[in-house]
C-alpha cells in the first residue's frame, strides 16, 4: 500500500480541494469519510477511484477493496481531510454521476425549490429513500448533493435512488404530461390538509425554502397545495419533518 505523510503532498492539496463545490464539479469527484458510507459506496458499486486509510486504523479493519487504490496516510493527513469532530480515519474519492435523462415516472418524486440547509436536504433524500420515492430533484438554488453535511445526513441513501439536478418548471412538464399531480406545500386560502389527499403510487411533492417557503412561478403550477394541521402551539415544522409526514401518508402502499 502506498504511503503518504505529508500535508503538502499534491495528491493531498487535490483531496483537500474536494470540500469545495468549485473544486468537486472540476474534479468530477467527491469525497465521503467513515465506514459506513465507504460500506455504502461498496455495496451499491460506486465508482471508488481511491480510498485513504489513516496509519491509525488496524488492517483487519480495512474495508476489502482493490489494493492498488488504496492509499495509507497519516493522522495529520487524516485531520486536514476530516469535516467531522471525531474522524475514523477513512475516506474515499467518488466519481460523481451526472444524471441527463429524465425518468420513467412509476414512482413518487421529491421535488426541493430552493432548500439550502444540508442537513435539511440529507434527512429528506434519506426519507424519500425510506418511503420508496423514485427519486429526487435538486431545483436551482439547493444546496450542492455533494456537500459533506448533506452526504453526512443522507448516510449513503443518494446510492440507492437517482438524485436529478435542475429545473423544476421541467419537471412539472414532466409529470403533467404523463397525467401525474405535482403537490406545493405552502399554508394559503386554496391549500387542503394533506389528509385530504388519497394515497397514490405517482406524483410529485415540492418542498419549498426553509424561509421563504416556495417560488410563487412554481406555486401557480401545482395540482393543489397542502399544508399540515397544527395542533400544538409550535408556529411550524421544520420542512423536512414535514416531508417526511406528507411522503408516507401520500404514498399508496405496495
Amino acid at each position: 500500500m502506498e504511503l503518504i505523510l505529508s500535508t503538502k503532498n499534491e495528491r493531498v492539496k487535490n483531496w483537500k480541494k474536494l470540500h469545495s463545490k468549485k473544486g468537486r464539479q472540476k474534479a468530477g469527484t467527491y469525497l465521503i469519510e467513515g465506514f459506513h458510507l465507504i460500506e455504502e459506496a461498496l455495496k451499491n458499486h460506486a465508482v471508488i477511484l481511491e480510498m485513504m486509510i489513516s496509519e491509525e486504523i488496524a488492517f483487519e479493519d480495512i474495508p476489502q477493496f482493490d489494493e492498488e487504490k488504496q492509499v495509507e496516510i497519516s493522522t495529520e493527513i487524516a485531520k486536514l481531510l476530516s469535516e467531522t469532530e471525531t474522524s475514523q480515519g477513512i475516506f474515499a474519492v467518488i466519481q460523481k454521476i451526472d444524471l441527463i435523462e429524465k425518468p420513467v415516472l412509476n414512482k413518487p418524486f421529491l421535488l426541493l425549490d430552493n432548500v439550502q440547509d444540508p442537513g435539511n436536504v440529507g434527512t429528506m433524500v434519506r426519507t424519500a429513500d425510506a418511503a420508496g420515492f423514485g427519486g429526487v430533484v435538486l431545483g436551482i438554488g439547493s444546496v450542492d448533493l455533494y456537500n459533506s453535511k448533506v452526504l453526512r445526513s443522507m448516510q449513503g441513501s443518494h446510492f440507492h435512488l437517482p438524485i436529478y439536478q435542475g429545473d423544476l418548471n421541467e419537471w412539472f412538464d414532466l409529470f403533467f404530461e404523463h397525467g401525474f399531480p405535482v403537490y406545493g406545500t405552502e399554508l394559503n386560502e386554496e391549500a387542503v390538509s394533506y389528509r385530504a389527499i388519497e394515497p397514490q403510487s405517482v406524483y410529485g411533492l415540492v418542498m419549498g425554502n426553509e424561509g421563504n417557503g416556495m417560488s410563487a412561478e412554481l406555486l401557480k403550477r401545482t395540482t393543489k397545495n397542502l399544508y399540515i394541521p397544527i395542533v400544538g402551539q409550535a408556529e411550524s415544522l421544520n420542512v423536512a419533518v414535514a416531508a417526511g409526514v406528507v411522503m408516507f401518508s401520500l404514498t399508496k402502499a405496495e
